[in-house]
């Protein structure tokens, strides 16, 4: 049997997602854009909730396409609010609008948000070597940066937390614990 991180437990659609997914490194505009969005989307709720709610949003959202995003009107924004296959609430459908429109404008500067958004690792990343997931931070110095930033550049919910859980899923840090199988393999 395969060693996991402890917080993947048996549901299949997380140990799914450990497996194949978490701390991958992640350079395509659209994956990148699609996770700092689910991320911002579930503060305050669990993972699991949003990655049962994944299909769902990326369905309501165009396949998180940000030009489309960025355009959407109030009638959207209503469709979205009476959707409950996503999470519901009105700062985060509004966030994700403001989001989009941030990102495009970061791509706009950079030539891609890949380009922007990896500078915070030095474009590699980083490796730890956590025992427990207890040694595991919610945030560090470079989420604490890359909230700043995002922040300072439009983003809506992107604290330190946030860009930190953005950073381990699209693979920035390697916040598998050392006894899972996923942490040699990346």
């Amino acid at each position: 049997m395969k060693q996991r991180c402890a917080w993947a437990g048996n549901d299949p659609l997380y140990v799914k997602y450990h497996d194949n997914e978490w701390g991958v490194p992640v350079h395509d505009d659209r994956k990148l854009f699609e996770m700092l969005i689910l991320e911002g989307s579930q503060a305050g709720l669990s993972w699991i909730t949003i990655l049962r709610k994944r299909e769902n949003f990326r369905s309501a959202f165009d396949k998180f396409n940000p030009y489309k995003i960025a355009r959407y009107d109030t009638e959207k924004v209503k469709q979205l609010l009476n959707n409950d296959g996503i999470i519901r609430n009105r700062l985060k459908i509004a966030s994700a609008i403001q989001n989009a429109g941030c990102f495009l404008e970061i791509k706009k500067k950079f030539g891609s948000f890949d380009n922007y958004i990896w500078k915070f690792v030095d474009y590699t990343p980083i490796e730890n070597k956590w025992k427990s997931i207890k040694e595991i931070p919610t945030r560090t110095i470079e989420s604490d940066l890359m909230s700043k930033e995002l922040k300072k550049n439009g983003f809506k919910f992107v604290g330190s937390t946030i860009c930190y859980a953005f950073m381990q899923a699209v693979g920035m840090v390697n916040d598998h614990t050392i006894d899972c199988f996923r942490h040699r393999q990346l």
